[in-house]
């Protein structure tokens, strides 16, 4: 299998928003997210974005611009009743401190911080969920204790 193109993570995803410029913004204040790219359009519209987190990185597009086929059905889960297709999971250094910067910024947080234990052969995360203010869901975690090293 060959590499990605230098800087691109194996895998990234495409968050759909009815106003990205604003989603920008915000995510860079809550969740700590930084602009590696924003492209505007006319109008300021946002035509392409990259936001990085660490080695993650994420794409912020409008919802529902139709010049491609397929993007119709983009949307925020805004503009479908609060549906979510998808669920995004970043790891981070500290959940608590994490939790505290997202539930200052507006962030609707519907899962406090838990440490769920998977036992001795797993491991251990400490979780939290948010909402961002389209309706986005979000979890961040962070490792507590990795499995046995002997895998036993």
């Amino acid at each position: 299998m060959k590499s990605p193109p230098a800087g691109w993570p194996r895998i990234s995803s495409a968050v759909f928003y009815d106003d990205p410029a604003a989603a920008i913004d915000w995510l860079c204040r809550a969740f700590g997210f930084e602009v590696r790219l924003k492209v505007e359009g006319e109008g300021g519209r946002i035509e392409h974005s990259e936001l990085v987190f660490g080695e993650g990185l994420i794409m912020v597009n409008g919802a529902g611009h139709a010049e491609r086929p397929g993007q119709e059905r983009m949307v925020s889960p805004r503009s479908a009743n609060g549906g979510n297709t998808q669920i995004l999971c970043v790891c981070v250094d500290d959940v608590d401190a994490h939790c505290a910067r997202a539930r200052a910024a507006g962030a609707q947080i519907f899962r406090e911080p838990e440490t769920t234990d998977y036992g001795e052969d797993y491991w251990s995360d400490r979780t939290y969920g948010a909402l961002d203010p389209e309706g986005h869901q979000w979890f961040f975690m962070q490792r507590i204790r990795d499995a046995n090293a002997d895998g036993k």
